[in-house]
């Protein structure tokens, strides 16, 4: 009977060991084979359109990087506001150095290279970068840098979206048109920046946390910005100012309105007298 009783003990256990073991648990369901393949199909789509557009592309990754580098510049939870800061700038003139490339891919020393140079936008924010780079952290300078980012990095992401899909990740879609809604009004924020950037770089160098040229070598990025050919939101920007400037003095005691019209022709005469022909 004892050996009878421990046969069946013996074998209940042997019963139950399949169930108390992890190695007998199933194995996970295997990939749906049309997942894998749509995977495999983005992926390569994706793979295929950055190694045709290699320039495009990095780009579209430094500025992204920008905009992440201003975020850790507003909330410096991970490093220092300077270093994020710099990284900014670093972004911003190496994504200018790569537009200057594509636009002026053969280089000259002759004078009219350096006209062709000097009338291009991407040459005006690779030397916005150069200006700041060794100026106290202030978030207006970081303000047009990441605006820009923003309006080409909604316009590159709609082509890559375009590449996976018609229909795909319609979410950042509806982002991006947003964007796209309010392009103007995001282009008119850049060039009032850009203008009250330069009081604020005569600031900074009267409170020694910028260098003595920073304003006047500003001023002439500011020239260069007002006579661009393919921006003219810096010339509007000076335009409302001024009709608003002569409105309010208009509205004000002779004596603050004696000084508004002062500053108003003083700004004027600081402007380039020959504005070229957009094209």
């Amino acid at each position: 009977m004892s050996g009878e009783v421990g046969g069946n003990h013996e074998n209940n256990a042997d019963s139950s060991a399949p169930f108390n073991s992890p190695e007998s648990a199933p194995p996970p369901p295997p990939p749906h084979p049309e997942q894998t393949q749509t995977y495999k199909t983005v992926s390569r789509k994706m793979f295929d359109h950055f190694k045709a557009h290699k320039v495009d592309s990095a780009m579209w990754a430094l500025r992204i990087l920008a905009i992440l580098f201003a975020l850790f510049y507003m909330f410096p939870i991970f490093g220092n506001q300077q270093s994020a800061f710099n990284k900014v700038l670093l972004a911003n003139a190496a994504v200018s150095a790569l537009r200057l490339h594509q636009r002026l891919p053969s280089f000259t020393l002759s004078r009219e290279f350096l006209a062709r140079l000097f009338v291009e936008d991407s040459c005006h924010y690779l030397m916005f970068s150069l200006i700041f780079f060794n100026v106290q952290p202030t978030v207006l300078i970081v303000v047009p840098i990441v605006l820009f980012a923003v309006l080409q990095v909604s316009s590159y992401s709609l082509k890559l979206l375009d590449v996976i899909g018609q229909n795909s990740w319609c979410g950042v879609r509806f982002m991006i048109s947003v964007v796209e809604i309010q392009a103007a009004n995001i282009l008119k924020v850049i060039a009032f920046s850009e203008i009250f950037i330069m009081p604020l770089a005569v600031i900074l160098t009267f409170t020694g946390r910028a260098g003595l040229m920073t304003p006047i070598v500003y001023y002439h990025f500011l020239v260069m910005r007002y006579s661009s050919r393919r921006n003219p939101y810096t010339r509007n920007a000076f335009a409302e100012l001024r009709m608003t400037t002569e409105a309010l003095a208009n509205r004000s005691p002779p004596m603050v309105g004696k000084v508004l019209r002062s500053g108003v022709s003083f700004v004027s005469r600081l402007a380039p007298q020959n504005r070229p022909v957009p094209t």
